[in-house]
């Protein structure tokens, strides 16, 4: 049996090798970029939406984490598998599909009163996410032409996804005031016009007649598992405990079906992911980079915004307005940026941003009540908000460089996947050092514990910043 599917390239477009585009170059590139605006957003937003949503709807803390979890469970463990479909399926369907379905489900979840709905329908987005982003940098990185129109169509990209992370606390805390369901809604309205958009925009695949045999069913089943096995594991860690019996049989299952998918890939003729692409050390540091980043970042995030609104008592619109400067000057980095991507290298970039961040990180240990926002916050936000976007622009460069065109898709899904995992892993440790918080009893005081997570993502940056070392004075040889 024999099906029709698209694998690689544009349909006779050639790379663009210039860095000066047309107007419609611009705008697919903005099309792509604004869906992981919305990916990444999403996540912020919710979380600022959350003590409303658990209020209205009467939710437990433990039943409100798993809106922010489902989407991270859904992202984290299909990533790879959506990499490799927009490599075998053909970018421009995947992309289509996945905003469509994000869209759909952005919409639906805002409608729904019931908290197992709502947290499917995040699963569902996560998911759609999962296939978004490697399929959106595919389509990047065969539009354009390794080197400088590459570079700077990356960097826009990335400079995207920062300004998402960061904007989605504002826009959270603005749709909050609105009311909670405006924050599940938003995001459904922008990626379904997104999706009309592409069709007009994003150029047809190639075709290809691939046999059935081509599809690595077991691989990609033992791999979508596994990943979902071990980001469920690392989620509700600080919950069960990092010991429970719950804990270690998650995790130990997640690990055999990780192990079994690299020996299916070892045997079969056409592997879902090709285990030499990572004898690439600057693949594989892009990808430690990129869990040690958002490892320090979320966790970061997290127990700000919990001291913010819990022992400061801030509303979502002034917590909005704390994390504005992380954010609000992000596009007016992509120049510079960029420059310097292509000046200093980009493991060279990874260091500077990491040690940006672990000194903005080291900052909060100054923190005490009372202390006015432009002591206590305000320097760790401008660290965070330059270190982020050097660290997580050149990941993606770094993360996709060199890769065979055929492969984008798996080196994107890769890096995200690294990211996701980071992501959770950091707030299942952030939780588990809070510990069960009484919050009538923090107004006024810190979170326990909040200066040893302090600490703690200052280490995890700072690995980030000396792993970079090595690879540097290589480099220098």
């Amino acid at each position: 049996m024999q099906l029709d599917l698209s694998t690689s390239g544009m349909s006779g477009q050639v790379p663009i090798t210039s860095t000066d585009w047309g107007v419609r170059t611009w705008v697919l590139l903005l099309l792509v970029s604004g869906a992981l605006f919305l990916d990444a957003a999403d996540l912020s937003m919710v979380s600022v939406a959350l003590p409303s949503m658990g209020s209205e709807l009467g939710l437990s803390t433990a039943s409100l984490q798993w809106v922010v979890n489902g989407y991270i469970l859904g992202y984290g463990g299909f990533l790879l598998l959506g990499g490799r479909a927009s490599d075998l399926l053909g970018r421009r369907s995947v992309f289509l599909v996945a905003v469509a379905a994000f869209g759909v489900a952005s919409v639906a979840s805002a409608m729904l009163d019931d908290i197992v709905g709502i947290v499917v329908l995040r699963f569902i987005k996560g998911v759609a996410a999962g296939f978004t982003v490697p399929a959106g940098m595919s389509i990047i990185a065969t539009s354009f032409a390794q080197g400088p129109a590459r570079s700077k169509a990356l960097t826009i990209y990335a400079i995207m996804g920062t300004l998402g992370f960061g904007m989605g606390l504002v826009l959270g805390g603005i749709f909050t005031e609105i009311g909670w369901r405006v924050t599940l809604f938003a995001p459904g309205p922008i990626s379904l016009l997104f999706f009309f958009a592409g069709l007009k925009l994003i150029p047809s695949a190639q075709r290809q007649r691939l046999s059935l045999k081509q599809f690595d069913l077991l691989g990609a089943i033992s791999l979508t598992g596994g990943l979902l096995l071990l980001v469920y594991t690392l989620v509700e860690a600080s919950e069960t405990g990092w010991f429970a019996a719950h804990t270690l049989i998650m995790g130990g299952v997640s690990l055999v079906l990780l192990v079994s998918f690299v020996l299916i890939e070892k045997r079969h003729p056409y592997p879902m992911i090709r285990l030499g692409i990572l004898n690439d050390p600057s693949l594989v540091h892009a990808n430690l980079a990129a869990v040690l980043l958002i490892g320090s970042f979320m966790a970061y995030q997290f127990v700000m915004t919990l001291y913010l609104s819990e022992s400061l008592g801030w509303s979502p619109m002034m917590i909005a307005l704390a994390f504005l400067p992380s954010s609000a000057p992000v596009p007016l980095l992509a120049k510079p940026l960029a420059k310097i991507f292509s000046s200093l290298g980009t493991t060279v970039s990874i260091c500077m941003g990491m040690s940006l961040l672990a000194i903005g990180f080291l900052l909060l240990l100054r923190i005490e009540p009372g202390m006015p926002y432009w002591s206590f916050m305000l320097p760790t936000v401008l660290c965070v908000l330059v270190g982020f976007a050097l660290c997580f622009g050149a990941i993606n460069i770094q993360g996709t460089q060199g890769v065979a065109e055929s492969e984008q898709g798996l080196a994107s899904g890769l890096v995200n996947t690294s990211l996701q995992i980071g992501g959770a892993l950091s707030l299942a440790i952030a939780a588990a050092l809070l510990g069960n918080i009484d919050f009538s009893a923090v107004r006024g005081h810190l979170l326990p514990n909040m200066h040893l997570v302090a600490i703690t993502i200052t280490i995890i940056a700072s690995i980030g910043a000396i792993s970079c070392l090595p690879i540097i004075m290589r480099n220098k040889r």
